[in-house]
């Protein structure tokens, strides 16, 4: 028996769009970003504009289907760029056909960020072309480049940010004031960076140390601040305990200076913790004139560290940390896709049968639903779900995943420490008893 196979050519008409219309034009969209402000940036960010407007319409076989642009963002996160965004959804509803960019530093310095959109494209037949390091990812050798070019570009970010990090430290090791925006009771110039007592503002600052080392909780002198009609330092009527507090423990208030309170975790997710120890502290004596004496500051330390040792808070600080920030397993690692800002875990129904975990953003929950207007609680099971599902693609892209994750596995179940606390603990235990 013969059998006869008949090869049906493939057509090269281009990308398929998907509300079934034949183009012979092919759609292109072009992304354009500055990440700053500044005026020699914006007239950048102009030039990009028309640069690409220019060169899509002299193309005979291109149509422009949109610029998409975001002025003054970092590129190190994708979904702070509003237009970035919008340019992915509309490639997505079939709208485009390919996008043009300068490079790949442009597009993302994000390595992930870059091969996940870039994949995302790909299987929605959109292509990606870098300018500048000549890639089309529709092309067989264009991930293998844009993967290695986009860790550089992911590695200049770091870079970036170390060396920034070495100047700000070499500017605090010199005695000069970084970061400071002002606070209650004192006003500060920029451009000198000086800090003088603003004498109307101090007046409350007085008061509430006054107050406070009479005897009065930080509730009390809010209500009491409230009820004279002073503002808070954000310029709010309502006082809380924490703002009081806050103000007591200011060491600004005694003419002095500590700086690199708090650090950055790493440059992609910006992500920062309370300074307990894992970066340097500066601490500049008599910097400016005091509003507080030291002996009246010292003496409100003492009751303040009194008061929360009877509430068992700072038994241990790194612990408080710890429980906060990484209580769960998505804790500080889940974003709000709309405003940024961090999703925490809530229990909905706890005392019924109906009782579910979800994600929600923190603003949206805090200030109020006007503030973050789109978000949804997310539950924790499709979470769970979603990330097994990223980790199963990745490790079927990357088998040196799997290799990692269980050296990482092998270390925790080897890891003893907990035995070892418990044992103290017994020991402990055994000595009050006996």
């Amino acid at each position: 028996m013969n059998t006869k196979v008949k090869v049906i050519k493939a057509s090269n008409t281009g990308a398929r769009n998907r509300n079934a219309l034949h183009l012979d034009l092919k759609r292109v969209a072009a992304y354009c970003r500055v990440s700053t402000d500044s005026k020699d940036q914006l007239e950048s960010y102009k030039s990009q504009v028309d640069y690409y407007t220019n060169l899509i319409k002299n193309n005979k076989n291109w149509t422009l289907a949109g610029i998409y642009a975001d002025e003054a963002t970092t590129g190190t996160t994708a979904t702070k760029r509003v237009d970035f965004m919008r340019l992915i959804s509309d490639c997505q509803n079939g709208d485009i056909d390919m996008i043009i960019t300068k490079s790949i530093s442009r597009f993302a310095r994000n390595t992930l960020d870059t091969l996940k959109y870039v994949r995302l494209l790909k299987e929605n037949n959109v292509g990606v072309v870098f300018e500048e390091e000549n890639i089309d990812t529709l092309t067989m050798d264009g991930e293998l480049l844009l993967t290695i070019l986009s860790s550089v570009a992911q590695q200049e970010v770091e870079n970036t940010s170390a060396h920034v990090k070495k100047g700000l430290k070499m500017k605090m090791e010199k005695g000069e004031l970084i970061g400071f925006q002002g606070c209650l009771g004192y006003d500060y110039d920029p451009t000198t960076k000086s800090i003088s007592i603003n004498e109307e503002e101090a007046k409350i600052v007085r008061y509430i140390f006054k107050r406070y080392l009479e005897g009065n909780g930080g509730s009390v002198i809010g209500r009491e601040l409230e009820e004279q009609g002073y503002l808070t330092p954000r310029g709010k009527t309502k006082w809380s305990d924490t703002t009081v507090l806050g103000i007591i423990k200011n060491e600004k208030y005694i003419g002095d200076i500590l700086m690199g309170k708090t650090f950055t975790v790493d440059p992609i997710t910006k992500r920062r913790l309370a300074n307990f120890g894992e970066s340097d502290k500066y601490h500049i004596e008599n910097h400016h004139d005091p509003i507080i004496s030291r002996e009246d500051f010292e003496k409100a330390q003492e009751i303040r560290l009194r008061r929360a040792q009877n509430r068992n808070t700072i038994a241990n600080k790194d612990r408080k940390r710890e429980k906060l920030s990484r209580q769960y397993a998505f804790s500080s690692m889940l974003e709000c896709g709309f405003c940024g800002e961090i999703l925490s875990r809530r229990t909905w129904h706890t005392s019924s049968i109906y009782k579910k975990i979800n994600w929600q953003c923190v603003r949206s929950t805090k200030k109020g639903k006007k503030y973050c207007p789109h978000s949804k609680g997310i539950q924790e099971a499709a979470i769970e779900k979603a990330f097994v599902e990223s980790y199963r693609q990745l490790c079927h892209a990357d088998s040196t995943v799997i290799d990692d994750f269980l050296k990482i596995v092998e270390e925790e179940i080897n890891d003893n420490t907990l035995v070892k606390d418990l044992k103290k603990l017994e020991n402990q235990l055994n000595r009050v008893i006996s």
